[in-house]
């Protein structure tokens, strides 16, 4: 039988979501508890990948697995068996049709910037610091040409794997609350360092650093040398992964219980 899961998770504790060895991974330990519950070993495939310090609210995983438990045991068993840095949030039975990367539309992160000119001891995991001021309109206006089909190899990682640098993004939006900036931003894919990139492009502009066109010669470029500085792993969430409505998947976008 196959099994659809969400997992939420600090990432500030972890190497990032792919097992390396023993080092500490997110998918080491989901898939220590899950073999554990079931007796027996069970791989686990996700809706994408994270690096260290990345964090997650609604990261979507799969197995598949001989073993026969209830709902609520799956649930139960394997958050007892899971560190405090890790938590399964639902559990359902799904068709062997169902792939937690293939399957998926749509990928959706928030980016949390704190802009103060102090540093936050407590929000030091959980977000990146700005403490120049940052000019919000301005980095929604710079943001909006980056919306639709492109070539986003200005935006990632030297060492992406990624066949294409061809993404598609629906929409992104910045919000500030007080000192807490959030970018919210959905693709049908992200490369690897994307949202980390664009995040960075668009402080530099948003502090004045850089002018309103250059996220546009940026994106042109398409050299990843013309992109600036990559932000900090830790203001990166995953927050949403979409599927295809047969699959019948609980739907729930949360933001960072923190942040709230």
């Amino acid at each position: 039988m196959r099994f659809a899961a969400a997992v939420e998770y600090d990432g500030s504790y972890f190497h990032g979501w792919q097992e390396q060895g023993e080092l500490a991974t997110v998918q080491l330990e989901i898939e220590r508890a899950f073999s554990t519950v079931a007796n027996e070993t069970i791989k686990v495939i996700c809706a994408g990948r994270t690096d260290a310090g990345v964090h997650a609210t609604q990261q979507i995983i799969h197995f598949d697995t001989v073993a026969e438990r209830a709902l609520h045991s799956w649930l139960f068993g394997v958050n007892s068996n899971l560190p405090t840095t890790v938590s399964v949030r639902w559990i359902m039975p799904v068709n062997d049709e169902f792939h937690a990367r293939f399957s998926a539309q749509s990928r959706r992160y928030h980016y949390y910037i704190y802009n103060h000119r102090i540093r936050s001891a407590l929000l030091r995991r959980y977000t990146s610091w700005q403490c120049r001021v940052l000019n919000v309109e301005l980095m929604q206006i710079a943001a909006q040409c980056l919306v639709g089909e492109h070539d986003f190899s200005s935006f990632r990682a030297s060492q992406c794997q990624a066949n294409s640098p061809i993404r598609k993004i629906d929409f992104i939006n910045l919000t500030r609350q007080g000192d807490l900036i959030c970018l919210d931003i959905q693709a049908n894919a992200f490369l690897q360092h994307m949202v980390r990139n664009i995040a960075g492009v668009l402080m530099a502009i948003g502090t004045g650093q850089e002018p309103l066109t250059w996220i546009e010669e940026v994106l042109h470029a398409k050299a990843r040398a013309e992109g600036g500085v990559t932000a900090q792993p830790n203001g990166l969430y995953l927050v949403e992964v979409a599927y295809p409505i047969e699959f019948n998947l609980p739907i729930e976008i949360n933001p960072p219980a923190i942040i709230c």
